[in-house]
């Protein structure tokens, strides 16, 4: 396998992997109900990605970059969500 094939490989893992947390995220902000949304679970998950974040960068890997960045910022969107609509 080439490191394009690879990298491929990578980046479809990424936006899988990343984009699993928009259907929450809209289902969120339409309905207003977060009592099935774990705060603690998601403040766990946010660390993770943030450490995933920064071996992302340190490695220069774009699909690690990406994918966690976006899922920081998605899993942050969530976590005000359940702050303010608790």
């Amino acid at each position: 396998m080439t490191d394009w094939e690879i990298e491929i490989i990578g980046l479809a893992a990424a936006f899988l992997t990343t984009f699993g947390f928009v259907p929450q995220a809209l289902r969120m902000i339409k309905t207003k109900d977060v009592s099935g949304i774990s705060l603690s679970m998601y403040l766990v998950l946010v660390s993770g990605v943030i450490c995933w974040l920064i071996y992302g960068i340190l490695l220069e890997r774009i699909a690690i970059i990406l994918a966690n960045s976006v899922s920081m910022l998605l899993q942050i969107c969530i976590i005000l969500m359940k702050l303010k609509h608790r």
